[in-house]
């Protein structure tokens, strides 16, 4: 017989799933996705605040148009004829360091600022490690956006995390960090990485996860590619990144 092994996550048994402990037949209809994204990664269910902004990080990730790597990749493999699983998992493997991996290694940047500081001021600490940085050729992850010089997206997501009660020292450390940046001639606005990333931090989530969010958020926006791939364009094309023109719906109001 078999070494028996522990999970704590789900526990399966006859006509009963049980999440955390929590009866997911119960959690349906009763919890948003965020909410149980939540649960399913901390142990314990948010309360409402934390819950709204566990929605809207999800929701702040769903996609970013038809030019990242990972949509890009996963149109290139689909229009080979490939199968939606394959190419969707082909787009979260293009999920790494430098597309989506920015809200991990900003999130480990602030810690160090942090740290740095010892409870004195932020900005000097800030100055002083993105200087230290790029002395050795690094760059500080989380700030500065291609496509915008404010990314729409961070300053809601900040101002739910006030709501919400965590917005705390990370979230600080990365708005030092943009004066910095600002201070040095450079301004670099926070994108929404950083924000995800201090927001995280801040609520307590390990690192080694944080990643992983992105990833969760990401997934619908890859499928819809897939599906839209599949469903309107020729098999075998060259998907030239800039050659693309949205014709979806004008903007509407929620």
């Amino acid at each position: 017989m078999a070494e028996t092994w522990q999970t704590a996550i789900t526990s399966i048994q006859p006509n009963e799933v049980r999440v955390r402990g929590y009866d997911i037949a119960e959690l349906m209809g009763s919890v948003s996705f965020g909410t149980a994204v939540y649960l399913i990664l901390r142990g314990e269910l948010p309360d409402e605040k934390t819950a709204r902004l566990m929605d809207a990080i999800l929701v702040s990730s769903i996609d970013h148009g038809a030019t990242p790597p990972s949509v890009l990749a996963a149109r290139t493999v689909a229009s080979t004829g490939a199968s939606l699983s394959q190419s969707v998992a082909t787009g979260i493997n293009s999920i790494n360091r430098f597309h989506g991996g920015a809200i991990q290694d900003c999130a480990a940047q602030l810690a160090r600022i942090i740290a740095r500081a010892e409870g004195g001021n932020l900005v000097q600490a800030a100055a002083a490690e993105l200087a230290d940085m790029k002395s050795r050729g690094q760059r500080m992850s989380g700030f500065g956006h291609r496509v915008h010089t404010t990314d729409p997206r961070t300053a809601r997501l900040f101002e739910l995390a006030q709501q919400a009660g965590v917005a705390g020292e990370h979230v600080a450390c990365a708005r030092a960090v943009e004066t910095a940046f600002a201070d040095a001639g450079k301004p670099l606005p926070i994108n929404v990485d950083g924000a995800i990333g201090a927001i995280l931090a801040d609520m307590g989530f390990d690192p080694e996860v944080m990643n992983g969010l992105f990833m969760i958020a990401r997934t619908p926006g890859l499928v819809a590619h897939v599906a839209e791939e599949q469903a309107c364009q020729k098999p075998m094309r060259k998907v030239v990144p800039g050659a693309h023109e949205y014709d979806g719906p004008p903007p509407r109001r929620s």
